[in-house]
């Protein structure tokens, strides 16, 4: 049973090692010299206004939450669209409750107001 095992184990030994080595080399041969042009802010070109802690407002939130949701539909629809033919009339019923479940979601959180940006 262990012998079945074996190139599993081998293969998760060697790449943790090499891992190990490849960061451990990385981190002693790398340069070590900072300035002040490394050192400097270099996601939007100048220098914060406040602390980078202040709260967000909860839309942000909402709107990634809400992409998301709506975005990894895809991930069910190409499966399906591939087996459309095999599925029949069932699946295709079965996705027409699933696409209505999405739109029905999609204007209950339309009518709350959630996609309004003031």
């Amino acid at each position: 049973m262990l012998a079945d095992y074996f190139p599993i184990l081998v293969f998760l030994a060697i790449s943790i090692v090499l891992g190990i080595v490849l960061l451990s080399a990385g981190g002693l041969l790398g340069p070590r010299r900072p300035d002040s042009e490394k050192l400097s802010p270099y996601e939007c070109g100048f220098e914060a206004f406040e602390d980078s802690r202040t709260r967000f407002d909860v839309r942000y939130y909402l709107v990634a939450i809400l992409f998301i949701i709506f975005d990894l539909e895809i991930a069910f629809f190409i499966p399906w669209a591939l087996v459309l033919d095999k599925l029949g009339t069932y699946g295709l019923l079965a996705m027409m409750v699933f696409v209505l479940e999405l739109v029905i979601g999609f204007f209950f959180v339309w009518k709350k107001g959630a996609l309004e940006w003031e």
